[in-house]
């Protein structure tokens, strides 16, 4: 049987993904360099995709424009 990919991750396994302790995702979060949990039924959720598009830098608004 092949596996499911993830789509949304708990805060344990989001801070795993960026090599960071659960505490530092948290204090990132809390800073607002990463965007807050979404709910899911009353668990809280980060979005992976969301999460690669803030790291590659690809979520930066208003910068369309500029090439590299």
């Amino acid at each position: 049987m092949a596996s499911l990919a993830s789509i949304f991750a708990n805060e344990q396994n989001a801070a795993r993904m960026l090599d960071l302790r659960p505490a530092e995702f948290r204090s990132l979060v809390d800073q607002g360099h990463l965007p807050k949990p979404r709910d899911i039924g009353g668990f809280p959720r980060w979005d992976i995709e969301e999460l690669r598009r803030i790291i590659r830098g690809e979520a930066v608004e208003g910068m369309g424009a500029v090439q590299w």
